[in-house]
């Protein structure tokens, strides 16, 4: 079976494709996953011609990020301007974590979806009762314009808290 991308025959390996449906993935060689984690060599890359046609929706995402991200190559503008995605696929290949400075106690990166234990009893201003001290919070909004504070459900009420206070599980 040839690589999903770059048509090759080698050894292949499931690579998962983010943003979308969960356990979606394509198989790929080791030479497309070492270039899609690092930089990306624009000649091999060409086969996308082709694989962008592809049935499988995971298959199309992965081309239209690797084509978005040669698009200083006349070439991968052209590719992309002639790929045309379903709206459900489009926004798929659109979803791409991005960065944050949300970190929790530790320093480790916080993102949208994730849960986090709190490290200390929090009293709820507000609320009239005391979030404890190793609770769960299940996912976590980022506050977009403070990356101190994050917001969660606690005790069934909609809080704000601070990301000193929270250690990533």
């Amino acid at each position: 079976m040839p690589c999903a991308l770059c048509s090759a025959d080698a050894p292949l390996s499931s690579f998962a494709v983010t943003g979308g449906p969960d356990g979606a993935s394509v198989e790929i060689c080791g030479i497309c996953e070492a270039q899609i984690n690092g930089t990306p060599e624009p000649d091999h890359w060409r086969a996308l011609a082709s694989t962008m046609w592809s049935e499988n929706p995971a298959t199309q995402v992965m081309a239209a990020r690797m084509l978005a991200r040669l698009a200083d190559q006349d070439w991968a503008r052209d590719l992309a301007d002639q790929l045309w995605l379903d709206d459900d696929t489009r926004a798929w290949a659109e979803n791409l974590p991005q960065a944050s400075d949300h970190k929790d106690s530790n320093g480790v990166p916080l993102a949208q979806g994730d849960t986090v234990v709190l490290i200390k009893d929090l009293p709820v201003k507000g609320g009239g009762f005391t979030a404890k001290r190793g609770t769960a919070v299940h996912r976590i909004s980022l506050v977009a314009d403070n990356p101190a504070h994050i917001e969660g459900r606690v005790e069934g009420q909609r809080i704000v808290i601070l990301t000193e206070f929270v250690k990533k599980r």
